[in-house]
């Protein structure tokens, strides 16, 4: 950061921290203990797409590295667009191998940073659900390498349950690096691993 910067105000971005990721399987137990919300299975990951061959190659190399177990009766990663025009990264895992999944999750992370991409990565996040059938998720920002909750209310439309996610907060302030700032946290409507 330089000596303008300093004066006008600016900071430097967070560094993404995507070792951070490794901290979801000790607050996947937590919420569990905590709320009763248990993992989906589903997992996802948001960037922006880049036109170009390197960049095809680099999803065809995603792809082979997360769909090499479908042989043996994994499921295969799945690709999407948003209507912002953001690619989304599904990948999928039993409910109990949540590890495994936050696996996946940080290959394709590392790989697109690796390849001079990681400008445009966005967010990681893992689905949870309780018994009541209400969705969590926990977002992970790589410009700001924080975490937060997002928790939709069902048949809501575009509302979200503030309470349970000020409760995950709470319950998560030990597990992960929780975003301070509420209005960093983003909704992430009908995102994949959201079901």
């Amino acid at each position: 950061m330089g000596f303008l910067d300093a004066i006008l105000g600016r900071s430097k971005p967070v560094r993404p921290d995507l070792d951070q990721l490794f901290a979801l399987p000790s607050a996947a137990v937590t919420l569990q203990a905590g709320a009763g919300f248990t993992p989906t299975g589903l997992g996802s990951v948001c960037f922006a797409s880049v036109e170009g061959g390197a960049f095809s190659r680099l999803h065809q190399d995603v792809r082979a590295l997360l769909d090499t177990d479908t042989e043996h009766g994994g499921a295969p990663v799945e690709f999407s667009q948003d209507s912002y025009g953001y690619t989304w990264l599904l990948a999928r895992r039993p409910p109990d191998d949540v590890a495994g999944l936050v696996n996946d999750l940080h290959a394709v992370n590392t790989l697109l940073q690796e390849g001079g991409f990681g400008p445009q990565l966005l967010c990681s996040l893992l689905g949870f659900r309780d018994e009541d059938r209400r969705s969590l998720a926990l977002v992970y920002l790589y410009k700001r390498g924080t975490f937060y909750p997002f928790a939709p209310l069902a048949g809501g439309g575009d509302k979200r349950d503030n309470a349970l996610e000020l409760q995950a907060r709470a319950l998560l302030a030990n597990d992960l690096r929780i975003e301070e700032d509420l209005a960093r946290w983003f909704p992430v409507w009908g995102a994949p691993g959201m079901t």
